[in-house]
C-alpha cells in the first residue's frame, strides 16, 4: 500500500468487484422471483461462462501484445454498459431471455477483464511486494464480495426493484474504468515479437510444463465445480432459510467475509512453508463447509459454515495467484492469465449451472450435499496424481528447489532399503 499505483489499482479494483457482486446478487434474485425455476439460476452461470471459455485464449494474447492499461479500462466501461442495459431492462420488466444475452456480452468483456488485470498488476510494484499485493488484493475482493451482496440486498428491500442495483453497479465500474487510465505501469520487456493469435497456445503449454500451476489450477477447479452451493442461495433464501432479499444478501456475504478475515491474516503473517499441504488442506475444509451449509435449515448455522467455506478457499485462491503470477515470465502472462480465467470460470459459473441442474432434478439439499463430498474427492484424487503441488514449500521456490526437495525426501528411502 505504499506503492501509489498500486493504491490506485486497488482502489479501481474495489469499484468494480463490489458493483459486479452487487449485480450478480441483484440478477439471480429477480430471475428466481420471476421464474421460480431452479435451472435458470444454472444458466445464470452458463451464460456468464461460455463466452469466457470460448473467447479468453484469444483474449490472453491480445493482452499481452497491446496496452494492458488501457484494455482494462475499456473492459471496465463496458461492464458500466451492460449494467446500465439491465438497468432499463429491468425496468421495463423485459423478457427473460434478454438478461441472459446481456449476461452473455458480460461474459465477452469478462474475457478480456481478468488476464489484463492479472497481468497488469506485477509491473505496478517490485517484485518482492507482489506477494503481500496478492494478499491485499485478496482482502479487498473480500470487502467488496461482503458489502456488494449486503448493498444489493438493502437496495432491493428498500426500493422493491432491482433495477437501481444495476444502475448503481454501472456507476461503479465508470469509477473504476477512469482511474484505470492513470496507472502507470512499467513498460513489458518483450524476449520476442509481440505474440500472434497462434501463439496462444503458449500459455496453456507454460501451465502444462509447470506441474505445480496445473495440479493447483485442477484442484481449484473441480473443487469449486462440484461445490458450487452458493448459486442455490436464492432457493435456501426464499424455500428454506426464509429471510428474503436482506437474508440472501447475507447468505452471500458470509463466504467472502470469511475469505476477508482470512486475507487479513494472511497479509499480516509470514510466507507460507508448506504450501502444498495448506492448499489441499484448505480444498477439504471448504467440501466440509459445503456439507453443513446443505443440511442446515438454521439461518446462522448457514452463515457460519459459508463463513469457514470462504476462509478457506482464500487460501486457495491467494496460492493459486501467486504460483501464476510468479513462476510465469512476463510476455506470457496474459496468456497464462486467460487460461487460469478459464479454469475459474469453469469452476464457478459452470459449476452454478450444475448445481442447478442437479437441484431442479433432486433437490438443492442433495445437490449441495454431493457436491461438497465430490470436493473432498477432488481433494484427495489431485493429492495423489499431482506430488509435486504436495511437496510444493515457498510459492516462489524454483523447478531446480523442487527438484531438490524431491531428492531429499527420496534419499532416507534409498538409505533404508
Amino acid at each position: 500500500m505504499r506503492e501509489p499505483n498500486y493504491r490506485l489499482y486497488a482502489a479501481a479494483f474495489l469499484c468494480s468487484s463490489m458493483g459486479l457482486q452487487m449485480l450478480s446478487t441483484a440478477i439471480g434474485w429477480e430471475v428466481y422471483e420471476r421464474t421460480g425455476d431452479p435451472y435458470d439460476l444454472g444458466l445464470l452461470g452458463l451464460a456468464r461462462a461460455l463466452p469466457v471459455i470460448l473467447l479468453t485464449l484469444p483474449a490472453g494474447t491480445i493482452v499481452d501484445g497491446g496496452d494492458r492499461r488501457k484494455i482494462l479500462s475499456a473492459t471496465q466501461i463496458a461492464f458500466a454498459g451492460v449494467a446500465l442495459c439491465l438497468a432499463l431492462a429491468s425496468h421495463a420488466a423485459v423478457p427473460i431471455w434478454v438478461y441472459f444475452v446481456l449476461l452473455v456480452a458480460s461474459g465477452c468483456v469478462r474475457s478480456f477483464n481478468a488476464p489484463s488485470r492479472g497481468a497488469l498488476l506485477p509491473s505496478l510494484l517490485p517484485r518482492e511486494r507482489f506477494e503481500n499485493a496478492v494478499a491485499w488484493q485478496s482482502g479487498f475482493f473480500q470487502f467488496a464480495a461482503v458489502a456488494g451482496p449486503l448493498v444489493a440486498g438493502f437496495a432491493i428491500a428498500a426500493s422493491g426493484h432491482a433495477w437501481v442495483v444495476y444502475a448503481l453497479t454501472a456507476a461503479l465500474c465508470t469509477v473504476a474504468g477512469v482511474a484505470a487510465i492513470f496507472l502507470k505501469p512499467r513498460p513489458v520487456v518483450r524476449r520476442a515479437p509481440p505474440p500472434r493469435l497462434a501463439d496462444m497456445f503458449q500459455g496453456a503449454q507454460h501451465i502444462w510444463r509447470e506441474k505445480t500451476i496445473l495440479g493447483a489450477l485442477t484442484l481449484d477447479m473441480l473443487a469449486v465445480l462440484f461445490g458450487g452451493a452458493t448459486a442455490l442461495l436464492p432457493i435456501y433464501a426464499k424455500e428454506i432459510l426464509h429471510c428474503g432479499p436482506v437474508g440472501l444478501g447475507a447468505l452471500r456475504a458470509a463466504p467472502y467475509l470469511g475469505a476477508f478475515g482470512m486475507a487479513v491474516w494472511l497479509a499480516a503473517k509470514p510466507k507460507f512453508r508448506h504450501a502444498g499441504r495448506a492448499l489441499l488442506l484448505s480444498v477439504a475444509v471448504f467440501g466440509v463447509s459445503i456439507i453443513v451449509f446443505g443440511l442446515s435449515t438454521s439461518f446462522w448455522l448457514s452463515i457460519v459454515a459459508l463463513g469457514v467455506g470462504g476462509a478457506a478457499d482464500n487460501i486457495s485462491v491467494v496460492i493459486r495467484h501467486i504460483l501464476v503470477q510468479t513462476r510465469t515470465p512476463d510476455e506470457l502472462r496474459g496468456r497464462t492469465t486467460a487460461v487460469n480465467s478459464v479454469f475459474i470460470e469453469c469452476s464457478n459459473e459452470v459449476g452454478a449451472y450444475e448445481s442447478g441442474l442437479v437441484a431442479s432434478w433432486f433437490g438443492p439439499v442433495i445437490s449441495a450435499v454431493s457436491g461438497g463430498v465430490g470436493t473432498l474427492a477432488v481433494a484427495a484424487i489431485v493429492a495423489v496424481a499431482f506430488p509435486a503441488l504436495r511437496r510444493m514449500r515457498n510459492l516462489t521456490e524454483t523447478r531446480e528447489g523442487i527438484i531438490r526437495a524431491e531428492l531429499e525426501e527420496e534419499e532416507p528411502r534409498a538409505a533404508g532399503s
